[in-house]
């Protein structure tokens, strides 16, 4: 009797586990054909694969950085510390530099290494990001790639006007938005010193495997923004590692004549492999020697390695460092 009852029940144990088989593995399915359209996801996009020139004379160039400055003194949004920093002798100058400062920070970061380069006759600019250096301390989070190359490039527009022999400088996210100017405005750029460039986060922030995902995700606001511990949006991270997926390494300019890096032994947030890979590949494909130099541990400097604040006494020494690493007279 019994064996006929578990008889009767095995047909329908078996629906109940088919069912469950089929659910299963349309779920699999559907997890497989999400990975496969996250990681086939295009990041590119016209804008972020071409720039424009525009040539200004000093006198354009200068009142536009005025203006610019001026307007930021105006408006109540912009606090005090941040507004962007135009540096000029007064005249056309035989080198000019841009300066680009980190994502979260302004100007204030480049304190200085513009006076450094300003006390060896460079004229300098160093504008504030979009959404950065305001009161809202969260607006950075809105941040779009294509704001980012735009601003960029106007900057570099107006570098271009205020001295003969222009260069760039960037950190972290800064140093992202420099190479990208570096393969994008080759007519244009003669230098290119990245400082902590934030080409792909450290794998203790997140493993290689996420990270195109994450750009998908959070980049193109299919998910919900987060904001980390550290107050970092991992949208607006996104901008800046999209920007990074469109650089033109490969690209010839007969210009260029240094390209260094520089990263800390302590930068957790970073890739510094992939910081002197790019760098390498740019120099590589100029035929110019690349310099590269890792701050030892022992100095006890994280990931912002420009900033005088954190860098405490060591400032004037590491700022000259910078500016010979630039001009390719040190080549560590």
């Amino acid at each position: 009797m019994t064996l006929d009852i578990a008889q009767q029940k095995s047909p329908t144990r078996r629906t109940a586990l088919g069912r469950v088989g089929v659910a299963l593995s349309a779920l699999l399915a559907l997890v497989v054909l999400a990975a496969v359209v996250l990681y086939a996801w295009p990041l590119g996009g016209s804008d972020l694969q071409r720039a424009t020139a525009k040539a200004l004379t000093f006198d354009v160039a200068l009142g536009q950085a005025e203006q610019i400055v001026a307007a930021e003194t105006a408006d109540p949004d912009v606090r005090p510390e941040c507004r962007s920093v135009v540096m000029s002798h007064g005249a056309r100058t035989a080198k000019a530099v841009l300066l680009l400062h980190g994502y979260t920070d302004c100007p204030k970061q480049y304190a200085g290494l513009a006076k450094r380069y300003f006390d060896e006759g460079y004229n300098v600019w160093v504008p504030r990001a979009p959404r950065h250096g305001v009161t809202d301390e969260l607006a950075h989070a809105k941040l779009e790639a294509g704001e980012l190359v735009t601003y960029a490039n106007d900057a570099l527009n107006l570098v271009t006007g205020l001295g003969e022999d222009v260069g760039v400088v960037g950190i972290s996210g800064g140093g992202v938005l420099a190479t990208w100017l570096a393969g994008r405005r080759p007519d244009a750029v003669r230098h290119l010193l990245v400082l902590s460039p934030f080409y792909k986060p450290n794998s203790a922030q997140a493993p290689g495997f996420v990270v195109k995902p994450t750009i998908v995700l959070f980049g193109f606001h299919l998910l919900p923004d987060r904001i980390n511990s550290a107050g970092f949006s991992f949208a607006a991270l996104s901008q800046y590692l999209r920007i990074a997926r469109n650089f033109d390494l490969d690209q010839r300019n007969p210009r260029l004549m240094s390209v260094a890096v520089v990263t800390s032994a302590n930068d957790d947030f970073i890739d510094r492999r992939e910081a002197v890979d790019v760098a390498r590949r740019i120099a590589t494909a100029n035929d110019r020697p690349l310099a590269v130099h890792e701050l030892p541990a022992e100095l006890g400097i994280g990931h912002d390695i420009v900033d005088p604040g954190a860098l405490g006494s060591r400032s004037d020494e590491l700022d000259k460092l910078y500016f010979d690493l630039y001009e390719g007279t040190r080549k560590d």
